[in-house]
């Protein structure tokens, strides 16, 4: 299990792929905080399409991604998955405290 933080930057719609029209998809992007920040598109599928409901662009998210792999016709490719997310709390910015008392000294 693998898992992506950061913020929501694209919430796809449900897309049905496939020549049989059975298979849904939606992608997510993540933006993730770092010195060289990433922007990482997550599939979810089929039934877990529905879970990404609730969120919205902007959210600060964690991801459960798996990590899938194939080859078509000698070219190998890589998707990430999504089975499950959850919104992450973005902590307050605590402002320094001053101390003037040392200005007040005598010395």
């Amino acid at each position: 299990m693998s898992e992506v933080i950061g913020k929501i930057i694209v919430l796809g719609d449900i897309q049905i792929v496939g020549s049989a029209g059975t298979f849904k998809k939606r992608t997510l992007v993540v933006e993730t905080d770092e010195q060289y920040s990433q922007k990482i598109p997550i599939d979810f599928v089929q039934d877990k399409c529905e879970i990404l409901d609730k969120y919205k662009v902007g959210n600060n998210v964690k991801v459960g991604i798996n990590i899938r792999g194939n080859e078509y016709n000698g070219k190998y490719y890589v998707s990430l998955n999504g089975w499950k997310i959850e919104t992450l709390e973005v902590a307050p910015t605590i402002e320094p405290v001053v101390d003037n008392a040392a200005e007040d000294l005598p010395f």
